[in-house]
C-alpha cells in the first residue's frame, strides 16, 4: 500500500473534536504527514494541550462551535469539501456522564447524528472514521478480551451513549450510503495515556499533577483493570484504517475496529502507578494514598480488549510496551518544562513514526 507520507500529503481532512487530547495528537500526526487540516470543535480549554502547543497554527481553518449546532457544522462541511473525516467530538469522561447524562447523550449521540446528516450531499467525502470507545461492549462475568464480534450493550451513561453511536452509524451507512461512498467505520480504543492529557479524574494526569506540584495522589479505584496504551498507537491506527477504507472499491460495509495493547499490558490502576514509581525516567517519586477518593459513579471493574483484527487486516502493530509508554510520558513531562510543547510533541510524533 502507498506509504503514509505519499498518501496523506495534501489530503483534505476534517477533524471534529480537534482541540481535545486525542484530537490534538491526531492533528500533529497528520500535520507531520502534510495533510491539509480543518478542525471543528469547542474552543480549546486554557492550559490544555491544544492551547499550550499552539496547534491552531497547523490548521488551514479551525471553527470553534458546538457539534450540536447543525447549521454551522453543515455549512462548514459543505464549504471545506473534505475527503476524509475523523469524528472525535464528544463528552469523553465517565464521571461527567454521571453528573450530566443528558449533555453526554446530546453531544455524543445527537452530535454524531448532526455529522451524518451534514455529510449526505457532500460528494467529496470518501471516508468517515467515528471514534467510540472500548466501553461499548456488553460486559460478561468471565471478563474476556472483547473483540469486534462481541455484542455491544448498556453500561454507564458514557459507554451507553457510545453504544448508541455505533448503532446510529451502522444505520446511516445502510440507510443512506449503501453501495456507495463514503465508507463509515467506528474505532474503539482502550484507555489512552500520554503527555498532554489534562483531564480531571484520569489516573495519568492525576499522577503527573501530584508529581509536578508535590501533592499526594489519591487512587479512586486501585483494583480496576484497564487496557492501557500510548496515545499515538490508536491514533496512528485510525490513520491506517482511513487509508485502507479510502482505497476499498468493493461494496462498502459498515465495520468496527479495536485498537488495544498487548494482553499483558491490561493491568490494574495500582500496578500502573507502581510502574510510574519504578520508572528510570522518574526522578521524583510521589506520595500515594489508597484511601478511596470521592466516587460519584459505578465503573466496570475489569475491561480488556483484543485488537487481533486490526493487527491482521491493517498491519497495525504496537511499537511501545507499557513500561516504554510510561517512560515516554515522564520524559515528555520533563521536556516541556524547558522547551515548547509544540516542538517536543512534534519530536515525539516523528520518533514514533520512525521507530521500527
Amino acid at each position: 500500500m502507498i506509504n503514509d507520507y505519499k498518501f496523506w500529503k495534501n489530503k483534505k481532512v476534517l477533524i471534529t473534536g480537534h482541540t481535545g487530547f486525542k484530537g490534538s495528537w491526531l492533528s500533529l500526526l497528520l500535520y507531520n504527514f502534510e495533510a491539509k487540516l480543518y478542525g471543528y470543535s469547542l474552543k480549546p480549554e486554557k492550559g490544555h494541550f491544544f492551547q499550550k502547543a499552539k496547534l491552531n497554527k497547523i490548521f488551514i481553518k479551525s471553527t470553534y462551535s458546538n457539534i450540536l449546532n447543525y447549521q454551522s457544522l453543515r455549512n462548514n462541511i459543505k464549504k471545506i469539501k473534505p475527503q476524509i473525516i475523523f469524528h472525535l467530538a464528544a463528552q469523553p469522561l465517565v464521571v461527567d456522564s454521571y453528573k450530566s447524562p443528558k449533555d453526554t447523550f446530546d453531544v455524543n449521540l445527537m452530535g454524531t447524528l448532526n455529522l451524518l446528516e451534514a455529510i449526505k450531499k457532500v460528494k467529496t467525502i470518501n471516508t468517515v472514521i467515528i471514534i467510540t470507545t472500548d466501553k461499548v461492549y456488553k460486559i460478561k462475568k468471565n471478563n474476556p478480551y472483547y473483540s469486534e464480534k462481541n455484542p455491544i450493550g448498556a453500561s454507564d451513561p458514557y459507554g451507553t451513549s457510545k453504544s448508541c453511536v455505533e448503532l446510529l452509524s451502522e444505520s446511516y451507512k445502510y440507510s443512506y450510503f449503501n453501495d456507495k461512498k463514503p465508507s463509515i467505520s467506528t474505532a474503539r480504543a482502550g484507555n489512552v495515556i500520554g503527555g498532554g492529557d489534562y483531564s480531571k479524574n484520569r489516573i495519568v494526569p492525576d499522577y503527573l499533577n501530584a508529581k509536578n506540584f508535590k501533592k499526594t495522589l489519591i487512587i479512586r479505584n486501585p483494583k480496576h483493570i484497564r487496557p492501557w496504551q500510548y496515545v499515538l498507537e490508536p491514533v496512528y491506527g485510525y490513520t491506517l484504517l482511513a487509508k485502507k477504507k479510502f482505497f476499498e472499491n468493493k461494496k462498502q460495509k459498515f465495520d468496527s475496529w479495536n485498537f488495544a495493547p498487548n494482553y499483558k499490558d491490561s493491568i490494574s490502576v495500582r500496578n500502573l502507578v507502581n510502574l510510574f514509581q519504578k520508572s528510570k525516567s522518574n526522578k521524583e517519586k510521589i506520595r500515594i494514598s489508597l484511601k478511596k477518593g470521592k466516587q460519584l459513579e459505578k465503573e466496570t471493574s475489569i475491561l480488556k480488549l483484543s485488537a487481533s483484527k486490526s493487527k491482521k487486516n491493517l498491519n497495525w502493530r504496537l511499537k511501545f510496551s507499557l513500561q516504554e509508554t510510561i517512560d515516554k510520558i515522564l520524559t515528555w513531562n520533563d521536556m516541556v518544562k524547558s522547551e515548547t510543547v509544540f516542538k517536543v510533541s512534534l519530536k515525539f510524533v516523528k520518533d514514533y513514526i520512525n521507530k521500527n
